[in-house]
């Protein structure tokens, strides 16, 4: 396992999945196409299912409802206004990479959206973690402005890996 990536697996279809590998092509895209350098930073991804996440949900967020996934910075870095690009976080160093934070992705949620949206599990799993990587890095979709920024983001780094846009007439589209 890479230093970039700590994966934990709590249900045993993310491993046959290949969820580490799924997430390093994620995280390979994404902090390369903001001008960070993976190999500095560090992401805990948990691949678990619609129980666990439920229980997750609930304790964090007051929803005691399955989801497909959820983020946890390991800091604030919002933008100071509306609309704008979060600063970037400071990175630590290859033997010591700057933790960004914590991802929970849920199995059964994410296999129905893919198949409701039809969509690849892998395409939708590798938007799912780009998009919980930008809300480690800040980025949110509260207002209209930060929306628009963040699924603009997301579009450009799903097109550099040949993944279609994930938004098409519904810009929410299953997204938390």
């Amino acid at each position: 396992m890479s230093d970039i990536l700590d994966i934990v697996i709590e249900d045993d279809r993310w491993q046959a999945f290949g969820l580490e590998a799924v997430a390093m092509r994620a995280v390979s895209a994404t902090l390369p196409h903001l001008g960070l350098d993976p190999a500095l930073f560090q992401i805990v991804v948990m691949g678990c299912d619609d129980a666990r996440i439920t229980e997750l949900n609930g304790n964090f967020r007051d929803k005691a409802k399955p989801t497909n996934v959820l983020s946890w910075p390991s800091e604030e870095r919002g933008a100071e206004y509306v609309g704008e690009v979060p600063e970037p976080p400071e990175p630590g160093s290859p033997d010591d990479p700057a933790p960004l934070g914590d991802i929970a992705i849920a199995w059964e949620t994410c296999a129905r959206e893919a198949a409701e949206q039809d969509k690849s599990v892998n395409d939708h799993v590798t938007h799912l973690l780009i998009h919980a990587i930008l809300h480690l890095l800040g980025y949110d979709h509260i207002e209209d402005e930060d929306a628009e920024l963040m699924e603009a983001t997301e579009r450009q780094i799903l097109a550099s890996l040949g993944i279609a846009d994930p938004y098409g007439d519904d810009p929410q589209n299953g997204m938390i």
